[in-house]
């Protein structure tokens, strides 16, 4: 999964310490004065955070063609939505997905990228 930071400091900052998301490798590379880094999800999955200057907008918000959401799978939605929003980070409220029953909620990472629970 590879996400493009209009700010790439504060969205370094939320993925390693907010969700606490180990780093693999950051380069910066200058002829596209952009960085990239590479972050562990566990379980084996990775991210790929980069920056660019001045980056677009997304074209809409959240029906944009595209990739629609990163889903992590977790323990407890409710405890970790709690964790999320002592963190400062906004969140939506705990509901329950109408096809599989599973408890989930969603929260958004600095560019407002919606980002999802989902209770395993």
């Amino acid at each position: 999964m590879a996400i493009i930071a209009s700010d790439y400091v504060r969205s370094k900052r939320f993925y390693t310490e907010t969700l606490g998301l180990a780093v693999i490798a950051e380069h910066y590379r200058a002829t596209r004065r952009s960085y990239k880094l590479d972050l562990a999800i566990p379980g084996g999955s990775r991210i790929e955070l980069f920056s660019f200057p001045e980056p677009p907008d997304r074209a809409s918000w959240p029906e944009a063609a595209g990739l629609r959401h990163l889903a992590f799978a977790v323990r407890d939605v409710a405890a970790t939505l709690d964790e999320l929003a002592a963190k400062g980070v906004r969140t939506e409220e705990l509901r329950v997905d109408e096809v599989t029953g599973q408890r989930m909620a969603f929260f958004f990472d600095p560019d407002d990228l919606p980002l999802e629970l989902y209770e395993v």
